[in-house]
C-alpha cells in the first residue's frame, strides 16, 4: 500500500475491569484501547494495567491464538512486535496491517479467575484513484455510457460525476467483497460533434483520505464524419500562372487518405499532389474544368469541388479623350475585349471562381465614327455644291458672248457700219 505510514483513530472505550483479585485490600485491573488505522499501517495494540501485581499477561489475536506471553512472544508472526512491557502498560504493534488484521485483540489476566479486555482492531481502505469504462464508442447524434467504478474500499467509497462544474447524477451500485467493497457509478449522455474533447471527471471520496479527493479526468472521444472544403486562390488566373489548392478536411478519426480527381477527365500531366494540397504549374485554357476532393472514414464520406478558368494571358490599353472631337481613340488591334476583370463566387459551386467583365464603351465608340461620317458627309455635299456653282458661271458667260456675236452679224446684213455698231455695243 502507498499508505504506509501510522494513521490511527483511538476511540477510547470504557474502563471495564477485567479482573479482580482481592489480595491484601488490592484490585488487579486490565483495559483495553479500540484502534483504527489505514490499510498497510502500522497498528499499536496496548493493555493498561492497574495494580499490576506480576501475574501472567497474555495477549491473543482474533483467532484466539497467543501473540505474547508475558512478554515473550509465542507466534511465529514478525509482523507482531513486543514494543513496551511494564507494570501499567504492554504494548504490541502489529506492521503492514491488512483487512484480514481485523477484529478483537484480547488483553487477558490470569488471576484465580481469568478475565479479559478486548482491543477491537478496526481496518480502514481508502479507494484508489477510480477508473472509468467506455460500454461502446460515443458517435455523433446517439449517446454514450460511462462506467466509474471504484474496485475496492472499505467502507464504500462515495462516487460523483462532474462536467463543467456541475454533478451529473448517475446509478450507483455497490457490491459486497467480503473484507471490502467494490462501488461504480453510471451514466448516459447525448453526444453530438461539438462534444469531441468535452472534459468529465470522475471523483471518490472517502473518510478516510482526510477530505480530499481520489479523482479520473476523462475526454470524450465523438466519432463523426468528415467534412472537405477546398481553399480556393485569389485573384484571376491566366495561362502561365500556377494554381495550388488547399483541401481542409476534419472528422474523427481524421481520414488518412485524401482523393483529387477531375470531373469526366482525367488529371493533368503537371498535376502535382501533396496530401491535402493540389498544384498545377503553368496552366492553360486546357485545364479548364471541375476538381473534385474527397475524404471519408469508418462513419462517412464528403467531397468538395472548384471550378477552374483559365484566362488568355493578354491585356488591352484603351484611352478615352475628354472631348471626343480634339483626340481621337486609339487601340491596338487584335487585342480581346476583355478590360478590367472582377469575379465573384458561383451560385452553384462555393468554390469556384466565376469571373465576369465590365461593358466596353461601345456607345463611345459609335458616336465618335458617327460623327466622323456626319464630317465626312457635310465635306462632300460642300465640295459638290461650290462645284456646281463655279460650272454656273461658265456657261453664264458663254451665253453673254453669243449674245454679242448675233448683233454685229445683224448689223452687217443690215448694211451697217459694223464699227460703228460694235462702237454702240462696246458703250
Amino acid at each position: 500500500m502507498a499508505l504506509a505510514t501510522v494513521w490511527n483513530y483511538c476511540v477510547p472505550l470504557a474502563i471495564i475491569t477485567v479482573g479482580c483479585l482481592v489480595r491484601t485490600a488490592r484490585c488487579q485491573a486490565v483495559q483495553a484501547e479500540n484502534v483504527t488505522v489505514l490499510e498497510g499501517g502500522t497498528a499499536q495494540i496496548s493493555c493498561r494495567l492497574q495494580n499490576y501485581d506480576g501475574s501472567i499477561v497474555v495477549i491473543q489475536n482474533p483467532r484466539r491464538q497467543t501473540l505474547f506471553f508475558n512478554g515473550t512472544r509465542a507466534l511465529k508472526d514478525d509482523r507482531f512486535q513486543m514494543v513496551l512491557f511494564t507494570p501499567r502498560l504492554v504494548r504490541i504493534t502489529l506492521t503492514n496491517v491488512s483487512v484480514w488484521d481485523e477484529g478483537g485483540y484480547f488483553c487477558q489476566l490470569y488471576t484465580d479467575a481469568t478475565h479479559h479486555q478486548v482491543a477491537t482492531l478496526s481496518v480502514s481502505v481508502p479507494p484508489e484513484t477510480p477508473t472509468v469504462e467506455v460500454k461502446q464508442e460515443a458517435v455523433e447524434g446517439g449517446e454514450v455510457e460511462l462506467t466509474c467504478v471504484s474496485p475496492r474500499s472499505k467502507p464504500a467509497a462515495t462516487l460523483r460525476w462532474i462536467r463543467n462544474g456541475r454533478e451529473i447524477p448517475g446509478v450507483v451500485s455497490q457490491q459486497d467483497n467480503g473484507k471490502t467493497f467494490s462501488v461504480s457509478s453510471t451514466i448516459r449522455i447525448p453526444v453530438e460533434r461539438k462534444d469531441n474533447g468535452a472534459a468529465l471527471s470522475c471523483e471518490a471520496i472517502h473518510p478516510a483520505l482526510g477530505g480530499q479527493k481520489r479523482i479520473r479526468h476523462y475526454r470524450l472521444d465523438v466519432y463523426f464524419a468528415p467534412t472537405v472544403r477546398i481553399v480556393p486562390p485569389s485573384g484571376i488566373l491566366r495561362e502561365g500562372d500556377s494554381l495550388s489548392l488547399t483541401c481542409s478536411v476534419t472528422g474523427n478519426p481524421l481520414p488518412r487518405n485524401i482523393q483529387w480527381s477531375k470531373i469526366n477527365d482525367t488529371l493533368p500531366e503537371r498535376a502535382e499532389i501533396s496530401g491535402p494540397t493540389f498544384q498545377i504549374s503553368r496552366l492553360s485554357q486546357s485545364h479548364n474544368g471541375t476538381y473534385l476532393c474527397q475524404a471519408q472514414n469508418n462513419y462517412g464520406r464528403a467531397a468538395d469541388h472548384y471550378t477552374l478558368l483559365v484566362y488568355d494571358n493578354v491585356s488591352i490599353t484603351t484611352t478615352v479623350p475628354p472631348t471626343p472631337t480634339t483626340q481621337p481613340i486609339t487601340s491596338h488591334p487584335a487585342t480581346p475585349t476583355l478590360l478590367t476583370p472582377s469575379f465573384a463566387p458561383d451560385a452553384k459551386d462555393p468554390g469556384a471562381v466565376v469571373e465576369t467583365h465590365s461593358a466596353v464603351p461601345y456607345a463611345v465608340i459609335g458616336g465618335v465614327l458617327a460623327l466622323l461620317v456626319f464630317t465626312v458627309i457635310c465635306v462632300l455635299i460642300v465640295t459638290i455644291w461650290c462645284s456646281v456653282r463655279q460650272k454656273g458661271s461658265y456657261l453664264t458667260h458663254e451665253a453673254s458672248g453669243l449674245d454679242e456675236h448675233g448683233e454685229v452679224q445683224e448689223a452687217f446684213l443690215n448694211g451697217n457700219d459694223a464699227s460703228q455698231g460694235k462702237k454702240e455695243y462696246l458703250l
